[in-house]
């Protein structure tokens, strides 16, 4: 339930709502990766969503973006926001299924909306919670960088080729003012996707600022995209028209630039620095995304946290021995 020290916080941010002090009804909300409660309420009869930040971040940040998006209609409504009390209180969507496939030709839409709202605020390089992580250079990313390679998680030899493939692709990826773009940036899991049968609202803004584009398209693309033409579809989508080689080149840098990150993260996280077993096999990674947005799976757990490591260890490998991977590499570093 809501903890004792902020019920004083939740009854004034009721009271500023909706001029009352106490709700008909609440239910906490489980499951994701959130650490923050979070509560399903009903005040006179309708339901609204709070939420409760206990983990440290820029509330004030994440709550400028969330407003923003909620006002072009990408995030449900916002009724009460308070930095201070780090609270905030929005209308609660009724999820319906949303198959992949009518996933796949929304989510652009509505990232290319996204996108094109005025710039959301920066955020220092070792506050970047993306992929884009990876290509800020600085003593947070070596850091991590070097517990990942001392910990050693990966089969033999798998060091040397990850942090080969890292360099290749971070010496021609180069970050671009004009890709610069208001992100979400939490859109790995299809718990921030939420679709009421008739709209789709991007909910959990906490690591919501300006960013590379293709961070956003590339975490989405890697759950629902399976194909060359579901690519074209999905970029066109984006765009507004066919995208050029350029671009195409770039989204499937970002996307081994998040494979990267995924395999990175989760196994670190997974691991707890212990060895991890490889002689198990590796479940497919469109099937283990399927079952993931399914919701078949949750990655809040230290077991299936290797495991997502491990899926996205597997597609990397796989894709960067494709023609594609040096010939993206080729047009990227010509610009």
């Amino acid at each position: 339930m809501i903890p004792q020290e902020k019920s004083a916080a939740v009854c004034r941010a009721l009271q500023e709502a909706f001029g009352v002090s106490d709700f008909d009804d609440i239910r906490q909300l489980t499951g994701g990766l959130g650490a923050n409660p979070v509560f399903r309420i009903v005040v006179r009869g309708s339901a609204y969503l709070l939420r409760i930040n206990l983990r440290a971040g820029d509330v004030a940040r994440h709550y400028a973006c969330m407003r923003a998006a909620a006002e072009a209609g990408l995030a449900p409504r916002v009724w009460h926001t308070n930095v201070e009390d780090r609270i905030s209180i929005m209308d609660f969507v009724d999820a319906s299924p949303f198959p992949m496939t009518e996933a796949a030709v929304r989510i652009p839409a509505v990232l290319r909306s996204l996108h094109a709202l005025p710039p959301f605020a920066r955020v220092p390089d070792h506050f970047n919670t993306s992929c884009m992580f990876l290509l800020n250079k600085g003593p947070a990313l070596d850091g991590f960088l070097q517990k990942f390679r001392s910990a050693n998680l990966l089969p033999d030899g798998g060091n040397e080729e990850l942090f080969a493939r890292y360099a290749e692709v971070a010496e021609v990826y180069a970050n671009s003012e004009a890709d610069m773009v208001s992100s979400h940036n939490d859109l790995f899991k299809p718990d921030n996707m939420l679709f009421d049968g008739q709209r789709l609202w991007l909910v959990d803004w906490e690591t919501a600022f300006l960013n590379d584009r293709y961070a956003d398209l590339a975490a989405v693309a890697n759950q629902l995209v399976a194909n060359d033409e579901e690519e074209r579809a999905y970029l066109q989508e984006y765009f507004g028209a066919p995208a050029d080689e350029y671009q195409r080149a770039k989204f499937f840098l970002m996307q081994q630039i998040a494979h990267l990150f995924y395999t990175m993260g989760f196994l670190f996280l997974g691991s707890a620095g212990q060895p991890i077993d490889w002689s198990q096999p590796v479940p497919e990674f469109r099937d283990y995304q399927r079952r993931i947005w399914a919701r078949e799976v949750n990655l809040s757990d230290k077991p299936t946290k290797i495991v997502y490591g491990k899926v996205h260890w597997e597609q990397l490998f796989r894709n960067v021995r494709l023609d594609r991977y040096q010939e993206s590499l080729r047009i990227v570093s010509g610009r």
